[in-house]
């Protein structure tokens, strides 16, 4: 398998209210469009980072052409003391009926360690304008056997059942200079409703150096096969091009167990240009008979975001 780079569609703008950042992009496809969630920075008063949630809707049959801008944020921050009082990230959209549910991950300020996060439920009734929270808690948080944050909710519902890829912390350890670096896997998780979440806490991809970190999963079915595209890096000194993100893969005949080889991911940065430091992120989607990813590139998404699609040659 390999990824055909299409381009950048969408970087942040200083004059726009989705002023920083365009992190994890999450598609949504309509009829006509398709709908990409990100988080992004807004301007605060205080100078200190918010991460709120905006979109840009795409021609379905042209993703690098932008049709139109959300206004304005589409779920409100949370409120003062909960886990989503500083910050969201969309991860996973689902049609349930008539609704959409969108699987986010809220974020706040910690003292000892720089944040926390948490996986929460947001529901939109107005096809995907706005949502409003399932709870103001979250539905997937610390337990007594991973006490650290969750993160990361790819979602799919898969013969009646349903499943979540998310990401668990392991650890915390310093840096050089003593900042406190969050190390965290990719765990499982079933449900038969979405919002009751079974989990063990195991970590399904295996790691191949100390402390490292995966994020940003993406499954899909193809050939008789279960395909996950994932981003990994170091635990540490991450935030460079030589130990930044790149994107993994391993593939699974049972959902359970999955076999590594990054060999096969088919996709890395670039020789110059917005993803040349940095791939990570990745979101898969289906579309008429295509395979495509949308994916952030050089650090973490300051500089937006780009689709690829898959090509059997």
């Amino acid at each position: 398998m390999h990824w055909e780079k299409k381009g950048h569609i969408f970087a942040p703008s200083p004059t726009s209210w989705m002023h920083a950042y365009a992190q994890v992009p999450t598609p949504l496809v309509f009829d006509d469009f398709i709908r990409i969630y990100f988080g992004c920075r807004p301007e605060t008063e205080d100078g200190l980072p918010v991460s709120q949630i905006g979109f840009i809707d795409v021609a379905r049959n042209k993703p690098a052409e932008i049709l139109h801008y959300a206004e304005k944020p589409v779920l409100a921050l949370g409120s003062k003391g909960c886990f989503d009082e500083f910050g969201l990230h969309p991860i996973s959209t689902i049609r349930v009926g008539d609704e959409i549910w969108l699987y986010y991950v809220g974020w706040t300020r910690m003292q000892s360690v720089p944040f926390n996060r948490a996986i929460g439920l947001a529901i939109s009734r107005d096809g995907g304008n706005s949502f409003e929270r399932y709870s103001r808690g979250p539905i997937l948080g610390a337990s007594h056997h991973e006490p650290y944050l969750q993160q990361g909710p790819h979602v799919k519902i898969i013969a009646g059942r349903w499943h979540m890829w998310y990401l668990t912390g392991t650890n915390w350890i310093p840096d050089a200079d003593g900042r406190m670096e969050a190390i965290y896997r990719i765990a499982h998780a079933t449900s038969d409703d979405g919002i009751h979440w079974n989990r063990d806490g195991r970590p399904v991809i295996e790691s191949r150096m100390e402390h490292e970190c995966h994020a940003g999963q993406a499954v899909i079915f193809r050939d008789g096969l279960w395909h996950m595209w994932f981003s990994y890096r170091r635990g540490l000194q991450f935030r460079n091009a030589d130990g930044g993100y790149r994107i993994g893969y391993a593939s699974s005949e049972d959902l359970e167990n999955w076999q590594r080889d990054d060999s096969k991911c088919g996709i890395s940065v670039s020789e110059d240009g917005w993803d040349a430091e940095m791939i990570c992120y990745p979101n898969v989607v289906e579309v008429d008979q295509r395979t495509l990813m949308f994916y952030c590139g050089n650090y973490f998404g300051r500089a937006g975001f780009g689709y690829a699609e898959l090509s059997d040659t």
